[in-house]
């Protein structure tokens, strides 16, 4: 019984090692696009786009299998010709708005773009009541 649970604990734990692909990067990942016009398109649009499997880091940062997935899709599609912001477009329409750095302020997003402005008037509001209390 003891075994049996060591290994299950063993498998459990071993999960996240198994989780790795063993698939070879597509070529465009972590190679540079000829066109020096074209490479520094593709990677002013890369910094932009936030990596899903590390979330804090951009693709053009992230060693993620995903995000090197997204570098070749970027730099093939910015070497057919198309526009930056049509990728950008697709990508978002693909993923959701979580993959980009500037999400676009919609009524879901109000939120997230109010908080920063709230937060500050509360604490001016709490430094001012301190303030006057320790007047009086």
């Amino acid at each position: 019984m003891r075994r049996a649970l060591a290994l299950a604990l063993a498998l459990l734990l071993a999960t996240p090692a198994l989780a790795d692909s063993d698939l070879p990067q597509p070529r465009w990942a972590n190679e540079q696009l000829p066109d020096p016009r074209q490479e520094k398109q593709a990677q002013a649009l890369m910094e932009t786009l936030r990596c899903l499997v590390c979330q804090g880091q951009s693709i053009a940062d992230s060693d993620a299998d995903l995000a090197g997935s997204m570098r070749a899709m970027v730099r093939t599609r910015i070497a057919a010709g198309e526009k930056p912001a049509a990728i950008r477009a697709w990508l978002i329409q693909r993923y959701g708005n979580w993959v980009s750095f500037a999400p676009p302020i919609e009524p879901l997003t109000w939120p997230l773009w109010a908080a920063p402005l709230l937060l500050v008037l509360a604490g001016l509001w709490l430094v001012r009541s301190r303030f006057r209390t320790g007047a009086k």
